[in-house]
């Protein structure tokens, strides 16, 4: 099986591919377009600021490649977002895979923001939880999130609910770090590399 990591001006893709090869996948990082057309799934990472990404993504002509991809694709966090129709961070417009906005969590005495550390899945309804046990934990990092709508294939409540996760056609994205979410989060990157 041949795993591409899309290659952007972005963070966290080596604990991605660490995640990987502990389960025997060897990926490739990659902006080529034609080995991310061929790959059989592509895995979009991410950590970062929104607007500078989608610049980035523009420059290398990866918007348009991206959104295009017929292959299994699987976002995490900055990539959730991106894949999403826009992000009120610098007001960004995203690549608009989900018809889904992306807003700022409001921070008070009782929840900081950024949202960070282990917090609960619930509401799974899809292959990519095959196995995951409901309000299961994962690990978060962000401030943004994208809201809960008919993409909605996992929710995680803090401050107000929010998508945990999200499914179009092939294209699948979470919020949280799957890399950084111990045997569950190995379990998701199985299911949607074996399962999807």
């Amino acid at each position: 099986m041949q795993v591409a990591i899309v290659k952007y001006n972005a963070g966290n893709v080596q604990s991605v591919i660490y995640a990987l090869e502990r389960l025997n996948i060897k990926a490739i990082l990659t902006d080529r377009e034609e080995e991310l057309k061929t790959a059989d799934k592509i895995i979009f990472p991410g950590v970062g600021e929104a607007s500078s990404a989608m610049r980035f993504l523009k420059e290398k002509n990866l918007d348009c490649v991206l959104k295009n991809l017929q292959k299994p694709v699987l976002g995490i966090c900055l990539g959730l977002q991106l894949l999403c129709q826009h992000s009120e961070e610098n007001n960004t417009d995203c690549l608009g895979v989900f018809e889904v906005n992306v807003r700022k969590f409001e921070a008070s005495a009782d929840f900081k923001v950024p949202h960070v550390g282990w917090n609960t899945i619930s509401k799974l309804e899809s292959p990519l939880f095959e196995g995951i046990d409901e309000k299961s934990y994962v690990y978060y990092v962000h401030s943004f999130y994208a809201e809960t709508s008919i993409h909605s294939i996992a929710q995680t409540d803090y401050i107000h609910p929010f998508s945990a996760a999200l499914h179009k056609d092939n294209f699948y994205a979470v919020q949280f770090h799957p890399e950084k979410s111990g045997d569950i989060g190995e379990k998701i990157l199985y299911n949607f590399l074996f399962k999807i």
